[in-house]
């Protein structure tokens, strides 16, 4: 099959064109012929890309560990799912990944793709909205009628941030640029700051959760800091 692996040199690591054998899935993993996968750029630098699991290093990574696509094969014990099924979904950060013709994973990392969603659309939304669930609804367990503030908002965590804090009763404000103001207006937030404009401090009264997408000093309360790479 067709794939991009991690290559180390000089400059840093790249991206490099292969062939590689198709994988096959063992007992409890589901084969996925790739449809479109999720790009984040920072995990050509993320350890599980440089390294295994026991430490030593590793060489020839495929990247891109949120996919779409449809089921290719079955492996044994595996149940739920059929050959032909779309499916959107993760895999594991030490696998070799989607940037390929095919992947494997488990079923309780995938689920049937929203007949609403493109492959492309679908593709986007397994890392991003899976952090901004765990954050919100297991880490701080947000209840209906808090003040949520979400910085970020527009980015790929921060939009199923404040979807799934408006659809969960709360309170959102959110921070981002102003082109994005109107975005994130849209997606949910009762509240929009202009953080290159104002200081968001200044502009929005106590909160009971804060959702931060940047990073950066934290504030003091309950609150989450959201970051797409393992091991953080």
């Amino acid at each position: 099959m067709r794939a991009m692996q991690v290559s180390q040199s000089t400059q840093g690591p790249a991206l490099v064109a292969a062939e590689l054998p198709q994988p096959q899935p063992a007992a409890g993993e589901v084969l996925i012929r790739v449809r479109a996968a999720g790009v984040t750029p920072t995990e050509l630098g993320w350890s599980p890309t440089t390294q295994a699991k026991d430490g030593t290093p590793r060489k020839g990574a495929v990247p891109g560990h949120e996919f779409s696509g449809v089921v290719a094969g079955l492996g044994q014990n595996v149940s739920g799912f059929e050959v032909g099924q779309e499916v959107y979904g993760l895999n594991d950060w030490f696998a070799d990944g989607a940037i390929a013709e095919f992947c494997v994973t488990q079923p309780g990392s995938i689920a049937s793709k929203p007949a609403s969603l493109t492959h492309e659309k679908a593709a986007t939304v397994p890392i991003g909205a899976l952090t901004a669930w765990q954050g919100l609804l297991e880490l701080t367990k947000i209840q209906r009628g808090e003040r949520v503030l979400v910085h970020a908002a527009a980015g790929s965590v921060g939009i199923f941030a404040v979807q799934l804090a408006r659809l969960y009763g709360a309170h959102v404000i959110a921070t981002a640029s102003s082109r994005n103001l109107k975005l994130v207006a849209e997606l949910g937030a009762a509240e929009v700051i202009d953080y290159q404009a104002s200081r968001f401090e200044e502009q929005t009264q106590k909160v009971d959760v804060v959702f931060d997408g940047v990073g950066g000093r934290r504030s003091t309360g309950r609150g989450v800091c959201s970051s797409p790479a393992p091991g953080w």
